[in-house]
């Protein structure tokens, strides 16, 4: 089963920063989506993946994750 993690951050720099870095490990751009007028970003993942993804998510910050 996949999940949709979200996680809001303060800028639309760390936005990017995190968009570079999931495709950096090989996250395909279709399995994401920004909201740049929110700076936030979805990611959904296998529930196996969950911790990896949100790890990746707190390294920028973000206001809120959930």
């Amino acid at each position: 089963m996949e999940k949709t993690v979200t996680a809001t951050y303060e800028s639309a720099v760390a936005v990017r920063n995190v968009v570079d870095e999931l495709l950096g490990i090989g996250i395909p751009q279709e399995k994401f989506f920004t909201e740049k007028d929110k700076n936030q970003i979805k990611v959904i993942t296998p529930e196996a993946n969950q911790s990896e993804i949100e790890e990746i998510l707190k390294r920028h910050h973000p206001k809120t994750l959930h």
